[in-house]
């Protein structure tokens, strides 16, 4: 399993994230956390794809709001890339969305196989761990648009065994809020690590690392 966990954007060493996905070049990036805000939706698509193009991949979006009540056809998706970026955003609107595409009933055989890259920042991070409870501190968790299910997804797809507190003593506008998640954690006595914008968490089958 490969794993490219960033706090905010590319994070200071993308290059890693070169090295991570090796000779593969097809990316598919995903935006559905930014659903309900369009014209922010549509700044991060254009800039978060010229900055994977300038890493020298090749990038098509992939909007799983077109796989809702679907599903099958994300698998040919799969199989056809490289690395997902995953947008940040709101990791609860996000989670529906890859609830509603059956995304998390394929992630796991597609990274157990080793067959692409889960990479993102922010709620890509969030939704990796094992639960979204903390997040609402942060995110709200009732933020829906068109063809959402207003259901809450609390399952997080448990792709790490702990949480991560992103935007960690940072320049980012939630990082206050963030402060509170911590406190949930603790409080509740669930695992979690802490990610400043910038640092990145690097999973490469059994080794695991934080990049700064």
């Amino acid at each position: 399993m490969r794993l490219y966990l960033s706090s905010f954007k590319l994070g200071n060493q993308p290059q890693r994230l070169v090295s991570l996905v090796g000779a593969g070049r097809r990316a598919a990036l995903i935006l559905n956390a930014l659903d309900n805000l369009p014209a922010a939706r549509a700044d991060w698509l254009a800039t978060q794809a010229q900055a994977l193009h300038q890493l020298g991949l090749e990038v098509e979006e992939l909007d799983l709001r077109h796989h809702f009540g679907i599903g099958s056809g994300l698998r040919h998706v799969f199989e056809n890339i490289d690395v997902l970026w995953i947008n940040g955003g709101n990791a609860f609107l996000l989670r529906r969305a890859m609830r509603q595409s059956g995304f998390d009933s394929l992630i796991h055989e597609f990274l157990q196989g080793d067959r692409f890259v889960y990479a993102g920042f922010s709620a890509a991070v969030c939704c990796a761990a094992p639960t979204l409870r903390g997040a609402e501190l942060v995110d709200d968790p009732t933020a829906v648009t068109e063809k959402y299910d207003p259901e809450v997804v609390w399952d997080g797809l448990g792709l790490i065994n702990y949480n991560v507190a992103v935007h960690y003593k940072s320049n980012h506008s939630e990082s206050e809020a963030v402060e509170k998640e911590i406190g949930y954690y603790e409080a509740h006595r669930m695992p979690y690590k802490t990610l400043v914008d910038g640092q990145v968490l690097i999973v490469n089958d059994r080794s695991e690392a934080i990049v700064e």
